[in-house]
């Protein structure tokens, strides 16, 4: 981001390489209308948004390149619940309706592996299991490592109620 230029110069940036002007200007409308926050804020220096709205300014920028891949690392970082939600709920429109194919590095397990259609686990830079997202999201190991529930949560207790219940 460049924050001593305005929301829209920063957007105009990331169609620097493209001579299309009508087919930027469509992209732009696009982005706003993806994230309307920067359309409310589009004259103010990018440096003046918040977190979260920075963060959707730089998705919006790389979206106005065009990529057929888009490569975003740690979009959630330091941003609130809501806001993390939120973008991701935008980063899932914009793979489906776009059709751009997104590369995901979040150390937030949970909200990744919701987003995603297939998952890579890295620890210590290597590899250590890949699957589909929902073979993931219900692997006991990656329950109890990335997402915190352990496997007494979801079924030790369904066990001690029934022994209760028998007793």
């Amino acid at each position: 981001m460049f924050p001593f230029l305005s929301v829209r110069d920063n957007l105009w940036m990331g169609a620097y390489l493209r001579r299309d002007k009508d087919g930027v200007a469509a992209d732009l409308e696009k982005v706003y209308n993806y994230f309307p926050v920067l359309r409310e804020r589009r004259d103010q220096p990018a440096g003046l948004l918040s977190g979260g709205q920075q963060q959707m300014l730089a998705i919006s920028r790389a979206l106005m390149s065009r990529p057929k891949v888009l490569l975003l690392d740690e979009p959630s970082l330091g941003l609130s619940p809501l806001l993390v939600k939120e973008i991701f709920a935008i980063v899932r429109r914009l793979n489906k309706e776009e059709g751009v194919s997104i590369l995901l590095v979040e150390q937030n397990a949970k909200v990744a592996l919701e987003t995603a259609d297939y998952g890579y686990v890295l620890e210590v830079g290597r590899v250590v299991m890949h699957d589909t997202s929902e073979a993931l999201m219900n692997s006991n190991e990656i329950r109890e490592s990335y997402l915190g529930v352990h496997a007494e949560d979801s079924r030790g207790r369904g066990r001690r109620e029934r022994a209760r219940a028998t007793s």
